[in-house]
């Protein structure tokens, strides 16, 4: 038997909740990446005795690294997105790929009513006003945008999608949605043309799947379809959006306002909207809330539980 007391060798990628950690450190041997000063010779000392990973959905694992890994069965992501894992590379190794869905929908969902109400009626702006004395000194502060009862276009009608509408029709909102194909149980507008939904759109939320089949199609013409007045909030990905084009169009007034929770080279941001009032930014945290990344962590631990004891996963991606 290989690792500690007979435990399967287990590579953390980054830290997890500590009641997760320590539920962990309970069944399995594990290795810490994220504390190490040479990751890649901490890898090479243990490759042929590490049997899983746990990473999280924006971090993902490089093929380098899995291939560094021969006795490697199961890669479990704590996180709903995949598109930082090479899902087909995992099949060519026979490597099982775990993620954790719906326990995070709905504070996903939430935080992007939240960038939609922040942006659009200027509540970082407003919180500075006070903060700053502005208020105090009887400063004008230029009148906001209302939500209620306005256009909302999705972007991806999934999970994360759908719960996102549940939330607009509280705020009376006129819904419709693009994706690959419409919903047929679905009562919201498909247009299946996104330049389309966003020319028709007062605000556009970004809650599609990342990957190569999704790179930058929130493009230039989109968002001059969404136009000086509109708002883009994006909770997906930041690849998704073609976030050159977002800074200019921010920065020269062609589009109205913008609430991001997700960055093309994170955690680099484009120090152009650092400036901007009608930018209103978030470090990737749609899902961390204390509740929600236990449940994270939990289901992860249910998946390496079941595969370690050869019962079939719970969440399985490949």
């Amino acid at each position: 038997m290989s690792g500690l007391q007979g435990k399967p060798e287990l590579l953390m990628i980054e830290p997890v909740m500590p009641e997760i950690a320590a539920k962990l450190d309970a069944a399995y041997q594990v290795h810490r990446l994220f504390r190490e000063p040479d990751p890649k010779s901490f890898i090479g000392s243990m490759a042929p005795r590490i049997r899983a990973i746990v990473t999280g959905g924006g971090t993902g694992v490089s093929n380098d690294v899995v291939d560094m890994l021969p006795k490697l069965e199961i890669i479990a992501i704590n996180g709903v997105g995949t598109d930082a894992v090479d899902l087909e590379h995992a099949r060519q190794r026979s490597v099982r790929v775990t993620n954790t869905p719906d326990v995070l929908t709905e504070d996903v969902a939430d935080l992007g009513i939240a960038l939609l109400l922040a942006a659009a009626r200027r509540l970082c702006v407003g919180d500075r006003y006070v903060r700053e004395g502005k208020w105090h000194r009887g400063e004008k502060l230029p009148l906001a945008r209302k939500v209620s009862g306005k256009r909302l276009g999705i972007v991806g009608m999934g999970r994360i999608g759908r719960a996102i509408a549940c939330r607009a029709e509280g705020f009376g909102m006129a819904i419709a949605y693009t994706d690959i194909r419409g919903v047929d149980e679905l009562a919201y507008r498909y247009v299946p043309d996104l330049t389309q939904l966003a020319s028709e759109s007062d605000f556009l939320i970004v809650a599609a799947s990342g990957g190569p089949q999704s790179r930058r199609v929130v493009n230039q013409a989109v968002l001059e379809a969404l136009g000086p007045e509109g708002i883009l909030v994006n909770i997906a990905r930041g690849t998704v959006v073609d976030e050159p084009a977002l800074v200019s169009a921010l920065v020269e007034g062609r589009l109205g306002g913008a609430g991001l929770d997700v960055f093309e080279d994170e955690p680099i941001v484009p120090e152009e909207l650092f400036e901007l009032d009608q930018a209103v930014l978030q470090p990737h945290r749609a899902s961390a809330t204390i509740e929600t990344r236990i449940a994270m962590g939990e289901l992860v631990l249910r998946n390496l539980a079941a595969h370690f004891a050869g019962q079939a996963l719970p969440t399985a991606v490949v």
